[in-house]
């Protein structure tokens, strides 16, 4: 398949200058994901990315009014373009922690309308809502009037085996009628019952058409597609049909896709992947010097070099330093100096009769 790099920069222009970083920013996006996209993580990825709208992990709306704020909605300000997803399902709850997301800083809250895990659905919130487009209508409306900053509606495309689009589109536009006017779509229905959450994000079948669709129809929406886009290709393929395209999993388990993206879709010099994790050192040397751990920095960077000689070798050796009392930076450029190694030892493999086709 042809390099998204070298493909026709017209029919995805670089940023206009009537836009905003924000409003540009819709074009590529890094979902929320429990667990990871913390601030560490959102740090490295703008890093990869400065042009991509990045998202926290889900908040609930109790924790951000009664829990640790410093820690739960922890941001650094290079992290802008950076929105607030929410989980909850009472209007009021989720207009006081919209305020305070706002007030905290973040351009954007969004409601998690998708999650399908069974804690989510005990607290009657995530992907049971695509069965109550009303009181889903009524939080957004709540939210959009407490905060000055967009709200913005996560989802799936139904529960269970529920796959009626005129049911989706009715959810939507009962929503959109409440004031939000830009909707993530998780292209696949999620199964509450039977199915874990990572099978949630693999079983039920991805059906892109409906967001097409939906985008057809209602095109004054904001319609961002999510789920299985697992490579550079894939991607690309969807800013013909839709505004934007929402990475999952491949951001974090190969990190340099959401750089190669970021430089195809909106401009700039592409870096290499050392280069890029050096650019990181100053934000993890002063977590270090706050006392935070090693480990809880560099997880998110295990998969940089995913797929490239030395990459098991990179992987092994921050997975079995990182923990160890004392762990700084030094053992970051020990992980490279391997990498590096196998590089160069790939390369002097090279038949010298094959380097003409390089």
């Amino acid at each position: 398949m042809s390099s998204p790099e070298n493909r026709d920069s017209a029919s995805h222009p670089a940023i206009g200058s009537g836009q905003s970083r924000y409003e540009a920013s819709v074009r590529l996006s890094v979902a929320p994901m429990m667990d990871w996209t913390d601030s560490h993580c959102r740090v490295f990825h703008r890093l990869l990315a400065p042009n991509a709208r990045l998202y926290s992990e889900m908040v609930h709306a109790n924790a951000v009014i009664h829990g640790d704020r410093a820690r739960l909605l922890a941001m650094d300000p290079v992290e802008h373009p950076v929105a607030l997803q929410l989980g909850g399902s009472e209007p009021e709850l989720l207009a006081q922690a919209a305020r305070i997301g706002a007030a905290t800083g973040f351009d954007e809250i969004n409601l998690n309308c998708g999650c399908p895990s069974d804690r989510v659905q005990a607290g009657r919130f995530g992907a049971c809502l695509m069965r109550e487009p009303a009181l889903v209508a009524a939080s957004v409306k709540a939210m959009i009037g407490s905060c000055d900053i967009p709200v913005t509606v996560k989802c799936r495309l139904g529960v269970d085996d529920d796959h009626d689009y005129g049911r989706f589109r009715a959810f939507i536009d009962e929503v959109a009628e409440a004031g939000c006017t830009m909707f993530v779509v998780h292209a696949r229905n999620a199964w509450l019952k039977g199915l874990s959450p990572k099978e949630n994000r693999e079983v039920p079948p991805l059906r892109y058409d409906w967001a097409y669709r939906l985008k057809s129809e209602r095109p004054e929406l904001q319609v961002i597609v999510n789920g299985g886009i697992n490579d550079a290709d894939e991607a690309t393929t969807h800013l013909d049909r839709v505004d934007g395209a929402m990475l999952g999993r491949a951001a974090y388990h190969d990190p340099y896709l959401l750089h190669r993206l970021d430089v195809a879709w909106f401009g700039g010099e592409l870096r290499s992947r050392a280069e890029l994790l050096r650019a990181y050192r100053p934000y993890v040397q002063a977590q270090l010097a706050r006392g935070v751990y090693l480990k809880h920095i560099v997880r998110h960077v295990l998969g940089l070099f995913a797929g490239q000689h030395g990459g098991r070798a990179f992987r092994q050796v921050l997975s079995e330093g990182a923990h160890k009392p004392g762990a700084d930076w030094s053992l970051v450029e020990r992980a490279l100096a391997v990498t590096e190694s196998f590089a160069y030892d790939a390369a002097a493999s090279i038949p010298s009769s094959a380097t003409g086709y390089r």
